[in-house]
């Protein structure tokens, strides 16, 4: 389950198919799909008998005791607790917090704590000048004047891979976890999902 939220509050709540029929995610195409480029491994490539023959001998390399379930939703992934930003905190204030917490983004709450936007150091680095880590000067910014807004969020019990879908359709680097009450309990970045498939063993993600 998808929702989007902006300074007015949620506009959309639904599906994924929904959300790219009514809001379609057009922000950025800067990523893409491996199996979409020629020689490069694909979705494809996984199902030949040779990768299947891998994954298998695998499997049995490993200890009985290290067997666990697949991971399927965003609460078995996000980082938590989330470090959030003011709409009307400095861009050098925000700057500050990613560096403190060494992250690349956060998402944007309005005065009620309610998600309105996600700002990157990507962003940020659009209106400020740094000498290493020292800010030379800015342009006197506030986030709400930078970030990205509306932003997509999602439950707690989403679809990793739909996450993963949102991410390449939109640009978006992270996306914000809400409860039901629609507060912040989490956050899944393409770290989170790299981290997951590469430093998680052993490998049962989607089986």
């Amino acid at each position: 389950m998808f929702s989007i939220y902006g300074m007015t509050g949620q506009v959309f709540s639904g599906s994924l198919e929904a959300m790219n029929r009514v809001h379609p995610l057009l922000q950025a195409r800067r990523a893409r799909g491996v199996s979409r480029d020629g020689d490069e491994i694909g979705a494809e490539s996984v199902a030949t008998p040779l990768a299947q023959e891998a994954v298998s001998a695998y499997r049995k390399m490993l200890p009985a005791d290290l067997e666990r379930g697949p991971l399927f939703h965003a609460a078995q992934i996000m980082s938590r607790p989330v470090a959030v930003v003011e709409h009307m905190s400095s861009v050098v204030d925000a700057w500050h917090l990613l560096q403190e917490r060494q992250i690349h983004q956060a998402p944007v709450l309005d005065e009620a704590r309610r998600l309105i936007g996600l700002v990157t150091e990507r962003d940020l680095l659009t209106v400020i000048d740094l000498e290493g880590e020292r800010v030379l000067e800015n342009l006197k910014r506030r986030v709400s004047d930078v970030m990205t807004s509306p932003v997509v969020a999602a439950a707690p019990v989403t679809d990793i891979r739909r996450i993963a879908d949102v991410m390449i359709q939109s640009g978006l680097s992270a996306v914000p976890i809400l409860n039901e009450g629609e507060r912040i309990v989490g956050i899944v970045s393409r770290t989170d999902i790299l981290r997951a498939v590469m430093t998680d063993p052993p490998l049962s993600l989607w089986r």
